[in-house]
């Protein structure tokens, strides 16, 4: 597993400037923990604002949108996970960038995230590859550009693969496949592992309550984004399942699922939103 973390270079190659200004007064181990824990809590805050933005344009108010954000960071996986010296902010982040770029149009920028997301995490490929099939055959090819669209799609999942490729084989000094096809628990069949990851207390701690929470109001957020963040999660699940990493499976479940709970229970806390609201909210989108 120690040899797998290696290639996941984004978070580590950006804490390592606060590392060398750390390092005399801090030494070694302490200034690499507070280099991980700034590069962490820039893509924490670039998370947080990213859901500012989508929940204000979505919801049309900015105090509900605010909300879903501190739900965000005040979620179990924000400072036990993401900022516990750990690299899952960058795909969190790349995640959130990714929604944004489709809600608001902008395709092109999807190779961008790819190279990115892929830099930051290896499962960030698979996960934005499906996240972004679900949200093109629910909406891309009503847009009238589906075909447009589609092309963008296929060149993020390439530059991710290429990406993961090359710096796994360039770090190993081998040609390597782009994801490890080593299992943590071998001796356990697909089921048990899957039952593993679903009852672990670990899993449970990030969802207990943003999930019975963030349910109630998916109805009233646009369908692409519910759709394609439950894909994506799914995909998480199988992907942590067949590895075998137990309730470590819930990390990437959050990054796909856990700013659409946020932004659902922001709304059921502030009861803001109502479907003739929602309703007009989406059609100003369409117009613009």
């Amino acid at each position: 597993l120690a040899r797998d973390l290696r290639f996941r270079v984004l978070v580590p190659y950006v804490a390592k400037p606060f590392y060398w200004i750390a390092k005399a007064q801090l030494g070694p181990e302490k200034s690499a923990l507070f280099g991980l824990l700034i590069a962490n809590s820039l893509f924490c805050a670039t998370s947080a604002s990213l859901l500012v933005s989508i929940g204000t344009r979505l919801v049309g108010d900015l105090a509900t949108a605010m909300l879903s954000a501190t739900l965000y960071l005040l979620s179990f996986a924000i400072p036990n996970l993401q900022l516990a010296a750990m690299i899952d902010s960058g795909e969190a982040c790349f995640l959130l960038a990714l929604t944004w770029s489709l809600l608001t149009n902008r395709w092109w920028l999807l190779p961008v995230w790819g190279l990115l997301g892929a830099l930051a995490k290896e499962t960030f490929v698979p996960l934005a590859s499906v996240f972004t099939l679900a949200w093109w055959i629910i909406d891309g090819r009503q847009a009238g550009r589906g075909r447009l669209n589609v092309l963008w799609l296929i060149s993020m999942s390439a530059v991710g693969l290429a990406t993961v490729t090359i710096f796994r084989s360039v770090i190993s000094g081998q040609t390597a496949w782009p994801w490890p096809t080593e299992l943590l628990n071998p001796e356990m069949g697909y089921l048990a592992r899957l039952r593993d990851s679903i009852l672990s207390r670990s899993f449970w701690y990030v969802f207990y309550w943003l999930l019975p929470l963030g349910v109630w109001r998916l109805r009233y957020l646009p369908r692409t984004w519910a759709t394609a963040s439950v894909f994506s999660a799914f995909t998480a699940l199988a992907l942590g399942a067949y590895k075998g990493v137990s309730g470590n499976v819930a990390r990437p479940i959050f990054n796909t699922i856990g700013p659409l709970l946020s932004l659902s229970a922001a709304l059921l806390i502030t009861r803001y939103s109502t479907p003739d609201d929602t309703r007009r909210g989406r059609a100003r989108d369409t117009q613009r």
